[in-house]
């Protein structure tokens, strides 16, 4: 079944997040106080209205609380977003995610009940520092304020390895969850699985680890 979504607030971040799923093929309310963004998304979303979503009446009288997931993301203007937030989750939607401009913002998100709360800017920050330090970091994603999901690329010195001959789990107290080997993804490798040069790496454990199995596996000092 089609999930259908509302975004609040068509700013680079909304604006990009309604593009994606429009082109999935979602069903997407656009929702902003600003009428020539609104216009902008009007082609591209199922619905698109003007409407101040600070104001409780008018989030009823939409029909929110029946949609599936409302992406708050709305820009600067913090008040708005805390009470957009409150607002959603007083009507009942069931789910609600919430662009934080920064830690207290998200405290207050996360108090006032949003569901998932997301730091586009600091995120993207932080994938493209990883990106920067190594060139085996292909991509990034952050669990928790320790833990994460990395892909990285196997380089000459692991091909022919097996798990089991590396015992990365044992070493490093990480996970390697998937290897991605062309167009074909391995899900739960076996230990005798061997891996091969340009293998992608699902790892999955404590930033330090990753960052220590990355750092050993790039001066070939694993072993």
């Amino acid at each position: 079944m089609k999930k259908e979504f509302v975004v609040i607030g068509l700013g680079r971040f909304g604006g990009s997040i309604c593009r994606a799923l429009a082109e999935e093929g979602m069903e997407v309310m656009v929702i902003d106080v600003d009428e020539d963004r609104v216009n902008e998304f009007a082609p591209i979303a199922s619905h698109a209205v003007v409407a101040d979503t600070t104001d409780e009446s008018i989030l009823k009288s939409l029909g929110i609380r029946n949609f599936d997931h409302v992406i708050v993301a709305i820009g600067d203007d913090i008040q708005s977003s805390i009470l957009t937030t409150l607002m959603l989750k007083e009507i009942g939607v069931k789910e609600v995610t919430a662009k934080a401009q920064n830690d207290y913002h998200e405290k207050v998100l996360r108090k006032i009940g949003a569901d998932n709360v997301v730091h586009p800017e600091r995120d993207m920050g932080r994938r493209l520092a990883h990106h920067m330090i190594s060139n085996n970091v292909l991509d990034y994603l952050e669990l928790s304020d320790e833990h994460s999901i990395m892909e990285i690329v196997a380089n000459r010195p692991l091909s022919g390895y097996s798990l089991l001959d590396l015992d990365i789990r044992a070493k490093y107290g990480i996970n390697i969850v998937a290897i991605k080997r062309g167009s074909d993804i391995i899900v739960s490798p076996q230990a005798d699985e061997r891996i091969l040069e340009g293998d992608i790496l699902i790892v999955i454990g404590a930033d330090s680890d990753i960052g220590r199995f990355e750092k050993n596996m790039t001066n070939n000092d694993l072993f």
